[in-house]
């Protein structure tokens, strides 16, 4: 475990500045949370592919979801306000 934690701390360290940090710390979490190769190695790639076919990260395209717009319905506002609402309990109790 201890190795583990090592090696992830070097290579976030030493690539820290080679690549998105969204796109690469995902992955190396998932890698070393799971021990799954596959599952860290189908992060990454995920993540490439959304930033290649849309020309934004993951975080931007939710972002852009997560705007109320005019044409929205009463519905799409409230599942956009619960979802703001949760994130910010989120943040709260991560802080504690």
């Amino acid at each position: 475990m201890i190795k583990r934690i090592l090696i992830g701390s070097i290579f976030l360290i030493f690539l820290n500045g080679c690549v998105q940090n969204t796109a690469f710390l995902g992955p190396i979490l998932a890698g070393a949370t799971t021990g799954s190769v596959t599952q860290a190695g189908l992060s990454y790639g995920s993540n490439k592919v959304v930033t290649t076919l849309t020309g934004k990260s993951t975080e931007e395209n939710i972002k852009v979801l997560l705007i109320t717009k005019k044409e929205d319905n009463d519905f799409t506002k409230l599942v956009k306000k619960r979802i703001k609402e949760t994130r910010k309990k989120l943040k709260l109790s991560q802080k504690k």
